[in-house]
């Protein structure tokens, strides 16, 4: 398990290769709630565990490991006898392993009314090998996914979503889900700082906007539903709302949200666009990553939908059918910032370019953001953000203690392509510093106090008055407005430098020369000579 990053937890392939081993003939679709329920499992005992060796170490001042209350204390889930990990392993190989993993799930929804519903309680059927079934306890048995440094590094959401790409790869539709990289969640977050209010996420996924930021978190606790955490009678900080329409992923939302101690009641299951579930819902903060350009979204039954204010989206890409269900979820001062495809910031077809033109004169957009490559965990597609605000006059944060200046009339645009260094082959993460620029580049823009004065940085970032954006023809690449980054002075005259580069381009000539003789002799050696 070593070469572990910040993109890879380090073993997910072979992880994939174990449990897909074990899969035999059984339908990938079918395998895959098998084998993440035991994951959830795996997760909650580990935390368990954790928490009740700690307890057993400290049984002489008086802890006692089988109280409910030390661990609910800590909002961590209380697992009865029955449902704990090392039960089950012992088991593994008997051939009521089915039946005694179901009984661990009811036992723990039993005992855990926040998952009631939630965990899969199939594991008995006569269709399940428990043959093979006791083997994938014994592999999972071997990874630690909920402990406090595994859940440091959201190694279950990480294992989940590599095994969810996997899976849609056996099933043979390469998903559209994808797994939000933390540093763009982080990203997201530090920019539009949702740290109270209604936050929403239309395509929620595994929640990973709302637990993947620690900060949000730590706000949430201070005093929301939640009834087992310090401060649960204080007044409520941050309400969250959510959709997803994946029924595995809806769960796994549930449990993430659930472990965390955070109200899980207003994440719906259902598809978004079909079936909004929160149609009322005026949100102070939209933080979201819709999958990228899914052409199978159902648009051609929703054409006179009332949320395409700016535009009928393309029935064959739902990219602006997202950003405008965004923008009407929005409250009055609300902001919003997702990830999108790239293609949405210069896209002409279908009708995509006239609704991008509307949205810009209508004073929505407030800044957008080139992401680097390879910052997605499961995607090379290139994507970027987008930052929108209902009121740009001079907005006011939810909560109305902090003004921003009037941005009407303008976009920010920040090119942060070349930020990010790679941290394995593959894959690229925002560094803490490059999400600090970045987040700061905006909060000066905005005009926040104590965010210091904004400047135009070539190469980087540009402040681009609207009628600049029309001459562009309404295109949001931020590459074509930021220019190019200044170039050091090198201090060599440029008759010397064309001098140098001259005789450099002569001598790669004659060597070309040479080479190209010595081709012709070899080929003339081997009866080719022509």
């Amino acid at each position: 398990m070593t070469g572990s990053t910040g993109a890879n937890v380090g073993y997910e392939a072979q992880l994939w290769q174990m449990a897909d081993a074990l899969r035999g003939s059984m339908d990938a679709a079918e395998y895959k709630h098998v084998c993440l329920g035991l994951l959830f499992l795996k997760y909650i005992s580990d935390a368990f565990e954790e928490k009740h060796a700690a307890l057993l170490a400290e049984q002489a001042e008086g802890a006692d490991p089988e109280d409910p209350d030390e661990y609910r204390a800590l909002s961590i889930f209380w697992v009865p006898p029955e449902a704990r990990w090392p039960h089950l392993k012992a088991q593994a190989r008997q051939s009521t392993i089915g039946q005694l993993v179901d009984d661990a799930m009811a036992g723990i929804e039993r005992d855990n009314p926040a998952l009631k519903g939630v965990l899969p309680k199939d594991y008995a059927r006569p269709a399940l090998d428990k043959q093979r079934l006791g083997q994938l306890i014994d592999m999972i048995s071997n990874i630690k996914v909920g402990d406090e440094a595994s859940r440091a590094k959201d190694v279950l959401g990480r294992v989940y979503e590599y095994f969810l790409s996997q899976f849609a790869s056996a099933e043979g539709k390469k998903g559209g889900e994808f797994y939000t990289p933390r540093c763009v969640v982080k990203l997201l977050v530090e920019m539009l700082e949702p740290y109270r209010g209604r936050v929403y996420d239309p395509c929620c996924g595994s929640s990973g906007m709302f637990v993947q930021s620690v900060e949000f978190i730590r706000a949430h606790a201070k005093g929301n539903g939640h009834g087992l955490n310090a401060g649960a009678k204080a007044r409520a900080d941050i309400s969250i709302y959510g959709q997803e329409s994946n029924y595995t992923t809806w769960r796994l939302a549930r449990m993430n949200l659930a472990i965390r101690g955070i109200d899980s009641g207003q994440i719906a299951h259902g598809d978004t666009f079909q079936n909004d579930r929160h149609p009322d819902l005026r949100a102070d903060f939209i933080l979201a990553n819709p999958p990228f350009n899914i052409s199978d979204w159902g648009g051609e039954r929703l054409r006179d939908d009332k949320r395409w204010h700016y535009g009928t989206p393309p029935p064959g890409n739902a990219n602006f059918a997202w950003v405008q269900h965004i923008v009407h979820h929005l409250a009055p001062a609300g902001v919003a910032g997702f990830v999108l495809a790239n293609g949405s910031m210069s896209s002409n077809q279908s009708g995509e370019g006239e609704i991008r033109r509307n949205l810009i004169e209508a004073n929505l957009v407030d800044c957008m953001v080139a992401l680097p490559g390879q910052l997605f965990y499961s995607t090379q597609i290139p994507a970027c953000l987008w930052f929108l605000a209902r009121d740009r006059r001079n907005g006011t944060r939810a909560g109305g203690e902090s003004r921003f200046r009037d941005r009407r009339g303008q976009v920010l645009f920040i090119d942060a392509r070349k930020l990010g260094p790679l941290v394995d082959r593959t894959h690229r993460e925002l560094t803490d510093e490059d999400i600090a620029r970045i987040a700061n580049t905006y909060h000066a823009w905005r005009g926040e106090k104590d965010a210091g004065e904004y400047a135009d940085v070539p190469g980087f970032c540009k402040s681009a008055q609207l009628d600049e954006v029309r001459k562009h023809g309404h295109v949001l690449t931020p590459g074509r407005y930021v220019g190019a980054e200044a170039q050091e002075d090198e201090g060599e005259p440029f008759q010397e430098k064309m001098r140098r580069l001259t005789a450099t381009l002569r001598e790669q000539q004659a060597e070309a020369a040479k080479l190209d003789a010595a081709i012709a002799a070899n080929l003339k050696e081997l009866g080719y000579g022509g």
